[in-house]
């Protein structure tokens, strides 16, 4: 969907300062819980902040936008997950050297989630 993307050139690019953390939802949870900070401006789907409050009623949460929702975020569900698994379906195949060039930031994505 590109969240990420523009989010990662904004930092590139300097349009994003330095400070920014791109984090997995779990991620933010143990950033949110581990740091000295009491103010963080959270920029996902806005799900996760009951989550956070109820888990850092101390610290506050500012959402960059009060209604953000990720459409491809809830074609997921566990059940679609579980089926997709059980039955093989769904796999992706892609060219070799494509596969080799993705699979660095795959795997520093994994070591850091």
């Amino acid at each position: 969907c590109g969240c990420t993307s523009s989010t990662l050139y904004g930092l590139a690019s300097g349009d994003i300062t330095r400070k920014a953390h791109i984090l997995s939802t779990e991620g933010m949870m143990q950033h949110a819980r581990k740091s000295e900070n009491n103010q963080f401006v959270v920029a996902t789907e806005t799900g996760i902040m009951y989550r956070m409050k109820k888990e850092n009623p101390d610290k506050v949460f500012i959402p960059v936008k009060e209604n953000a929702v990720c459409k491809y975020m809830k074609q997921i569900t566990i059940e679609k997950v579980v089926d997709s698994l059980v039955h093989k379906q769904y796999e992706v195949k892609v060219p070799k050297q494509i596969a080799d060039k993705a699979r660095v930031p795959i795997e520093r994505m994994l070591m850091i989630s």
